[in-house]
């Protein structure tokens, strides 16, 4: 079964439609890029869904460990570069809640710095990922 349809609604914007729930985003291409850049490019959502993969396989492995994470945030910094036009350094600092113990802050990085997308991203992207506590 697919998992998303995508449709071109004219004008460089995207529908993005997850099938299991029904849930929709948009994209436009950036201004830098012929676009309106009024939501997230295709680009942005590669590096940002970087993020929202560390955050939540943190959360699982924080749920195990009978830590509270609510509140973390993640500021997501994308670097294009040309020849081809690409990806080219995704930096990521994740700020995470005071109190977590130092054995637990040990395991979330690990685990975030393990998460599915970071493993499936190009290894020529440069990654920066940055873990402040409290």
């Amino acid at each position: 079964m697919s998992t998303s349809k995508v449709t071109y609604l004219g004008n460089l914007r995207t529908e993005n439609e997850h099938l299991k729930s029904g849930n929709k985003y948009i994209t436009d291409a950036p201004t830098d890029n012929q676009g309106k850049g009024e939501a997230f490019s295709p680009t942005d959502t590669v590096a940002t869904g970087l993020a929202n993969c560390m955050i939540t396989v943190m959360g699982i492995k924080a749920n195990d460990l009978n830590v509270n994470m609510d509140g973390t945030t993640a500021m997501v910094t994308k670097t294009m570069a040309a020849n081809p036009r690409r990806i080219s350094k995704i930096e990521v600092v994740v700020t995470l809640p005071a109190g977590i113990d130092d054995r637990s802050k040990k395991i979330l990085e690990n685990t975030g710095r393990t998460c599915p997308v970071l493993q499936s991203l190009h290894p020529d992207i440069e990654k920066v990922i940055v873990f402040n506590w409290g």
